[in-house]
């Protein structure tokens, strides 16, 4: 069974509450048992014209599971929370 990432790309206006963002966030990510592999962090743009803010990568177990994540009650609450705080851009994609 192939695993799913979620990858964000994340432009925070208001660090302030961009930060109860991040609790909430995180007590999602830890009900659904993703692994967090980048929460911030340097980075070094190699090809493109790609100049990213926050990049943010989670694994789940499934392209389901980062779903269910992403429409789950704690979730919408850290959504909620962040609503003028940044500009979020999320995908989930499959891996191998």
């Amino acid at each position: 069974m192939p695993s799913a990432y979620v990858i964000a790309d994340v432009t925070v206006t208001n660090p302030e509450q961009y930060a109860q963002y991040r609790t909430l966030s995180s007590i999602a990510i830890e009900r659904h048992g993703a692994e967090i592999c980048v929460r911030g962090g340097a980075t070094v743009t190699l090809e493109g014209d790609w100049t990213p803010g926050r990049i943010v990568v989670l694994k789940f177990p499934s392209l389901a599971a980062a779903q269910a994540f992403y429409d789950s009650p704690e979730y919408r609450a850290a959504r909620a929370a962040r609503e003028g705080a940044c500009v979020m851009r999320m995908i989930a994609v499959e891996g191998v």
